[in-house]
């Protein structure tokens, strides 16, 4: 292995209905151990249907603006500089509170395998909302070992 650098404007970039996406690291580096993807969420963006990993954990740094994240019935808004990390096991969802100003996040995926579900909503289409259809995010969700959250 070496060590490798990705540069402003490098990575592979796609967007998903109001979120871009940037894979900073594909899990090529590290033997699919980890994975590091940039999200600036859209204004007011609500976040996709509280859900459950089972096979990998998810940890998000805010870079900018506010993100709101619930676990179960628990809301805390994470401001610039916060980390937020969801374990196997743990319900959550997030969005941006912000209906005038995009937020970023970092988030790193440990195994790097669930950055193939950010890949995979790039193929479906917002709503007339302007947003993904939940259940068919869900339906994505569900080949990443992740399920909807139902208390």
């Amino acid at each position: 292995m070496t060590v490798r650098l990705t540069s402003p404007g490098q990575g592979e970039t796609f967007a998903s209905g109001p979120v871009r996406f940037r894979i900073l690291e594909d899990g090529g580096g590290v033997e699919g151990r980890f994975g590091v993807a940039e999200c600036v969420l859209g204004p007011g963006w609500p976040g996709p249907p509280q859900h459950v990993h089972r096979k990998h954990d998810e940890t998000f740094y805010v870079v900018s603006g506010a993100v709101r994240f619930t676990s179960r019935s628990d809301e805390l808004l994470a401001v610039a500089g916060s980390l937020v990390t969801a374990p196997i096991g743990d319900p959550h969802t997030f969005g941006n509170p912000d209906p005038d100003a995009p937020a970023t996040v970092l988030c790193s995926v440990t195994p790097e395998r669930y950055l193939g579900y950010f890949r995979d909503l790039a193929d479906l289409r917002p709503g007339p909302d302007g947003v993904l259809v939940p259940a068919e995010v869900l339906e994505i969700m569900a080949r990443y070992a992740t399920e909807p959250y139902r208390p």
